[in-house]
């Protein structure tokens, strides 16, 4: 693998828990397997302080648009196709504290979905994305197609 390039994807979202089966889509396929993404970084945080008593949120990066969203496991890290995890504590007119843990062996050949979450379902969500855009070879990229759609290799 060698390492193309770096590429940052920032957006908000209020596809919260009740509207479950809606993550945003990120489409990163080029039409060719030969080249594929590394999530380096990712972080979510509420959009909304001032008039908010609940802004504390969750978030995870799947690789296919039909990850689990309720509340039970929404991080489910034994799902292959769940990559990516963050969360943000916060209160009003403040910002705690913010964790992340990233499969430091993802690599996304199609398109990436963004799942959010959190105690309110009408405050949008923050997110942003960083990756590294790599060029791989055919058969580096048929076997992440295979891992990100959960089937064993």
């Amino acid at each position: 693998m060698k390492k193309i390039g770096e590429y940052t994807i920032r957006g908000m979202s209020n596809e919260t828990e009740s509207e479950s089966g809606s993550p945003k889509r990120i489409d990163l396929f080029d039409g060719t397997f030969k080249t594929a993404y590394r999530v380096i970084e990712f972080s979510v945080w509420g959009a909304t302080y001032a008039t908010s008593t609940h802004p504390d949120c969750i978030g995870k990066l799947g690789t296919t648009g039909d990850l689990e969203e309720q509340s039970v496991n929404f991080m489910n890290a034994g799902e292959q196709r769940e990559i990516a995890w963050a969360g943000m504590s916060a209160s009003t007119d403040s910002w705690n504290s913010q964790d992340s843990i990233i499969d430091p062996d993802n690599l996304i050949v199609e398109d990436l979905y963004v799942y959010v979450r959190n105690v309110s379902d009408a405050e949008n969500i923050n997110y942003m994305i960083k990756m590294e855009k790599y060029a791989i070879t055919d058969w580096q990229g048929a076997l992440a197609m295979v891992r990100n759609k959960a089937q064993n290799v």
